[in-house]
């Protein structure tokens, strides 16, 4: 061991070494540059991707509230179709007062029951645009996955053309960040 410590290093940082010393020459720079770039906007993309799966999963669970919600309002609104249904039937079975007692009770849990169902169908309409929302997110999620796969395996691409020296692999790093970046766009377009 050495006074200045232990160290290994890889072939590709061996050689980003031999380059920041000695200089290099201008195709491995230019590569050198477009792995840091291309490492920049894949950053930037897992974080988009990151960004919305998370909305995805909120507008989920508000879908959810607003499902339990509508369900809770249908449960009230049965529970008076229950009661309007002895109503009616007390209403049968009585004279007089208290048969016109009954009648207004119908009366009025038909009224409650037209503004609960009116509710009940606004929460579950609530439920539907946030489970769309979550739909649309996780598509858009799927978008960012793929910019950013496809720029980790341009980034490798890179590192191994720098390694091997073959200049015909730049053909796969430009394919697959070209590919990245169109997925890109269409994850920042929503589409």
């Amino acid at each position: 061991m050495s006074g200045h410590g232990f160290h290994v290093h890889g072939p590709h940082d061996h050689e980003v070494e031999h380059v920041a010393q000695h200089g290099g020459d201008s195709f491995t720079s230019r590569l050198a540059v477009l792995t840091a770039i291309l490492s920049t906007v894949g950053a930037i993309f897992g974080y988009m991707g990151g960004h919305s799966q998370n909305a995805a999963l909120l507008y989920k669970n508000e879908s959810s509230i607003q499902k339990t919600a509508a369900s809770n309002q249908w449960n009230y609104y049965q529970a008076k179709s229950s009661k309007q249904n002895l109503a009616e039937l007390s209403v049968v079975l009585t004279q007089g007062e208290a048969q016109q007692k009954f009648r207004q009770e119908i009366d009025r849990y038909k009224a409650e029951k037209a503004e609960i169902k009116a509710e009940a169908e606004k929460l579950e309409a609530a439920a539907k645009r946030a489970n769309e929302m979550s739909e649309l997110e996780m598509h858009v999620h799927e978008r960012w996955a793929m910019a950013t796969t496809l720029l980790q395996i341009a980034i490798a691409l890179s590192a191994i053309t720098l390694l091997t020296r073959k200049r015909w692999m730049l053909l796969g790093v430009y394919g697959a960040t070209g590919l990245g970046l169109a997925a890109g766009v269409m994850g920042y377009l929503h589409l």
